[in-house]
C-alpha cells in the first residue's frame, strides 16, 4: 500500500510557498516526480513523490486549497519542507493548472467535486 501524507500547514517565503511535511522523513529519502493526480472521493490533489524507490503521495485537500489558488495567481514555486531541507515540487503548478481546468464542468469528477473546484479556484479559472 501506498503511503499518503495529507498536507496541512503551509509557509510563504519570499515567491515560494513551502508544504510542510510533518512526517519525519529525510531528503534523500523522497525524490520529486512532477506529477499531480485527482482523488475526487476524497476531494484533494495528489502529488505523486518517489519514496525509497517507491511512490507515495502528498494529498492537498480543501483546507490547503486557499494556499494552492495563491501559488496559481502569484506563480510561486512549490517546496516540500521536510526535516532536513526543502524538495522542489516540479511542475506542481503546471500540473494543477491543467487539472483545474480538465475538471471545470467536467461531470465525470462528481458534481459536488467540480462545484467546490469552480468555486475555491473561480478566481484563478476566470482569469
Amino acid at each position: 500500500m501506498r503511503n499518503v501524507y495529507i498536507i496541512e500547514h503551509v509557509e510563504v517565503v519570499h515567491n515560494e510557498i513551502y508544504f510542510i511535511l510533518n512526517e519525519k522523513k529525510q531528503l534523500s529519502q523522497l525524490q520529486s516526480t512532477g506529477q499531480v493526480i485527482v482523488d475526487s472521493d476524497n476531494e484533494a490533489f495528489l502529488y505523486i513523490i518517489e519514496e525509497n524507490e517507491a511512490y507515495s503521495y502528498l494529498s492537498f485537500s480543501k483546507s490547503v486549497w486557499p494556499q494552492l489558488l495563491q501559488l496559481l495567481l502569484a506563480e510561486q514555486k512549490a517546496y516540500l519542507k521536510v526535516e532536513d531541507g526543502l524538495l522542489p515540487l516540479q511542475q506542481f503548478a503546471d500540473e494543477l493548472q491543467g487539472l483545474l481546468y480538465n475538471i471545470e464542468g467536467n461531470s465525470n469528477y462528481g458534481d459536488q467535486f467540480v462545484e467546490n473546484i469552480e468555486k475555491a479556484f473561480a478566481e484563478f479559472l476566470n482569469k
